[in-house]
């Protein structure tokens, strides 16, 4: 009876403990009230990367620089007189070529103070004697060319060079193509007429 008497003492604790008054939980901290909306206003908009600095105009005309070679660096850089190209051992213009001067003569017509040589050129074939004779002939074509054009001949003149002064130096056939050319400089600058 013993033994009955504990277990009933246990079972009274076990009991009492289970019929106790549960302690409620915390209370959580009250939320406090959301943040105000931003008082209504214009919106502004986000701000704007800074913009590219403006491309410098130039106070003058480059054209009209004193320094000749920095008239040819300029008019090289803007492709205002571009090289006409010729077929292997040839000097007859091609549709290509024409289309060159064409463009060459438009520029050269809004520049009547600037006196021309049209140079030959040859690729590194042949003897320099044939050569000589036959970028003469590039030259004269282009020369002609412009002529017909309505450019006062007066103003072009014609140098070859043969195969003595190559923009390219490889031994091949792209490289001799860009020597088959009439290149264009400006050697002078004249008064009025």
């Amino acid at each position: 009876m013993r033994r009955t008497g504990l277990v009933t003492v246990a079972l009274v604790v076990v009991l009492g403990v289970g019929g106790c008054a549960k302690k409620s939980p915390a209370a959580a901290p009250a939320a406090s009230p959301p943040a105000a909306p931003p008082p209504a206003g214009p919106l502004t908009p986000p701000p704007q990367p800074p913009l590219a600095p403006p491309i410098p105009v130039p106070d003058h005309d480059p054209l009209d620089a004193a320094d000749l070679d920095a008239v040819n660096a300029y008019v090289r850089r803007a492709g205002l007189l571009g090289d006409v190209y010729f077929d292997y051992d040839r000097a007859e213009l091609g549709e290509t070529a024409r289309g060159q001067l064409e463009r060459n003569a438009a520029f050269l017509g809004s520049r009547p103070e600037f006196a021309v040589a049209i140079e030959g050129h040859c690729d590194e074939r042949g003897s320099a004697e044939y050569n000589l004779a036959l970028g003469e002939r590039r030259a004269s074509a282009a020369h002609a060319y412009l002529g017909r054009l309505g450019l006062e001949t007066g103003r072009l003149q014609t140098v070859s060079y043969g195969k003595e002064r190559p923009v390219c130096t490889s031994s091949d056939g792209g490289c001799w193509k860009q020597n088959r050319r009439a290149g264009f400089v400006i050697v002078a600058r004249r008064g009025p007429s």
